[in-house]
């Protein structure tokens, strides 16, 4: 088959044979692909370090018809965010990144907006953003591309205005908010604050509010629901 061009986020790797690499890359044209790098562990590899964890690089791959392990002919380095080692925190957000990407996506499942929004908030990280923010607003954008985005201003379930109150109830299973009386079949209902519930209504419009714990348990706990297991690196963030 032909080669195939495209610009992408390292966010996997490990080690397959003596020289060889597999590296998973979550690409702006293609999504996610998973690919196989010969040679890639050789001291003088000519991929070099763009298969570094959390380095952007221009690759060209060679589709397999077979549903196997594509094969990776060139990889060039294009952006790397050396300001996430100064932040320990930050890091720790780049790498959750990766984890969502790698691992709540679909392989050749293209969502170029949420490629773009993945390198805007690394580079935000890298110079210096306020972590809590920055992941709680990507966490949202990463659920509104799955087509899970929260639902703040009714009934996930019946579709009735919820009435601002001081505590309102959320259901990630549902969805987003429940009413009172939706409530009561949700097994997984959490009480949440009108002041929380703001902060939430304030990031899912693209504002940089101050997150308090109770919004990143919650954000948490809906990701969590939504990848089927709970992020290995949201303990370190949280």
């Amino acid at each position: 088959m032909a080669a195939e061009k495209a610009v992408g986020l390292v966010v996997r790797t490990h080690d397959w044979s003596e020289t060889s690499r597999i590296a998973t890359i979550w690409t702006r044209e293609f999504g996610k692909v998973r690919v196989l790098a010969k040679g890639g562990r050789r001291l003088k590899s000519s991929f070099e370090v763009a298969l570094d964890l959390l380095t952007v690089c221009s690759i060209v791959l060679v589709r397999k018809t077979s549903g196997g392990l594509d094969l990776l002919t060139e990889a060039r380095v294009d952006e790397r965010f050396a300001g996430l080692k100064k932040d320990l925190r930050a890091l720790y957000g780049g790498y959750y990144i990766a984890e969502l990407l790698g691992e709540g996506t679909q392989e050749y499942d293209p969502h170029p907006a949420l490629y773009d929004r993945s390198l805007d908030i690394m580079r935000k990280l890298a110079a210096g953003g306020e972590v809590n923010g920055l992941i709680s607003g990507y966490e949202l954008s990463w659920l509104d591309e799955l087509g899970l985005r929260p639902v703040l201003d009714r009934c996930a379930v019946c579709e009735t205005l919820v009435p601002d109150a001081e505590r309102v109830i959320y259901s990630a299973l549902a969805g987003g908010l429940v009413c009172d009386n939706c409530a009561a079949t949700q097994r997984d209902r959490r009480s949440l604050s009108q002041p929380g519930l703001e902060t939430l209504r304030e990031l899912a419009a693209g504002e940089l509010p101050k997150v308090t714990a109770e919004v990143r348990q919650l954000l948490g706990h809906v990701v969590s629901t939504a990848l089927g297991r709970r992020p290995r690196l949201l303990s370190y963030l949280n």
